[in-house]
């Protein structure tokens, strides 16, 4: 596999389950797995590229409890499933997904600090995705969790 030549860290497989709940603005999921378990809220652009993200993210103990309270509170949106394989290069995760419903995916995430600006991150990323073989042709610009919702309005 190429992320292994490229010396990438593997850190494990795991199925995930995200719970979207309905909020006014962003996205807010609770993620269970067996490697990750976060209360995220994250707001990111609806496009075709590379795409910055504002993500406050919350280590949860007790997802069970807090699913239960939010979809009280909230009201569940759509729920993601997904089988993830996690792989570090330097600043940058990378997904392996197979999403129930959906397919296969591949997700780079290249973690930043405020002291980083977006048009070297974005350089970063579009490195990676050249270096991956992957084309502007191969982006989507929807998440996981608008592709499903889509499926389930037919």
């Amino acid at each position: 596999m190429q992320l292994r030549a490229m010396e990438a860290q593997f850190k494990g497989v795991t199925q995930q389950t995200d719970t979207y709940f309905r909020v006014e603005t962003g996205r807010l999921k609770l993620r269970e797995g067996n490697l990750e378990q976060d209360l995220i809220f994250y707001q990111r652009p609806n496009q075709a590229e590379p795409k910055p993200s504002n993500i406050i993210l919350c280590h949860v103990q007790d997802t069970e409890q807090l699913k239960v309270l939010l979809s009280a509170a909230l009201g569940v949106k759509v729920v993601v499933v997904k089988k993830r394989e996690i792989y570090y290069l330097g600043n940058t995760k990378i997904h392996l997904d197979v999403v129930l419903e959906l397919g296969e995916f591949i997700e780079i995430e290249v973690i930043g600090t405020d002291a980083d600006s977006e048009t070297r991150l974005r350089a970063r990323c579009q490195a990676l995705m050249q270096q991956l073989g992957i084309t502007a042709a191969d982006l989507i610009s929807e998440s996981y969790s608008d592709m499903l919702l889509k499926i389930e309005d037919r």
